[in-house]
């Protein structure tokens, strides 16, 4: 079951709520560590973030009838404990790169993120527990931001352990 707000006409989701220490979370991080080789949480979640933002990364070529279609793509690590970077790249038509720096502490937020596919237009967004504006923004895909955003719940989750 999805819930879903409506803000400023807009559907807004949240992935659906997990329990983080139920068995289907256990289950969740097993395959994810299982499919990245590793026997960290901290690293299969970092992959499969990234991994989701390579795939569903908001291309020039999905803006048809855009006037200015740009290239969004971004990569998460860890900065420092409780920490998450996100570096933005946007890269224009006209050759020019943009690159931005973000970095998101963790502690004391809400780990369950929104995310929100707009009726019209080329794009979804995973929206920042901080203020609701968009932290990443992807191919308009409902599932692959259903995924990203909850991805992205369990590393934020992971990261509030310290």
């Amino acid at each position: 079951m999805v819930s879903v707000f409506w803000a400023i006409g807009t559907p807004v989701m949240a992935a659906e709520p997990i329990e983080f220490g139920s068995d289907e979370s256990a289950h969740y991080l097993a395959e994810l560590k299982k499919l990245y080789l590793t026997t960290s949480d901290r690293e299969a979640l970092l992959a499969h973030s990234n991994g989701l933002l390579d795939t569903y990364a908001l291309r020039a070529g999905y803006q048809v009838g855009q006037t200015n279609p740009q290239d969004f793509i971004y990569e998460l690590s860890v900065a420092a404990p409780g920490e998450l970077r996100i570096r933005e790249e946007v890269r224009g038509n006209n050759g020019g790169v943009a690159v931005r720096n973000r970095s998101l502490s963790v502690f004391g937020l809400d780990p369950y993120l929104q995310y929100q596919c707009p009726a019209q237009g080329p794009s979804c967004s995973v929206n920042s527990p901080v203020d609701g504006l968009p932290l990443v923004v992807i191919l308009r895909d409902p599932k692959g931001a259903e995924e990203l955003a909850k991805a992205l719940s369990f590393l934020i989750r992971n990261l509030q352990k310290g």
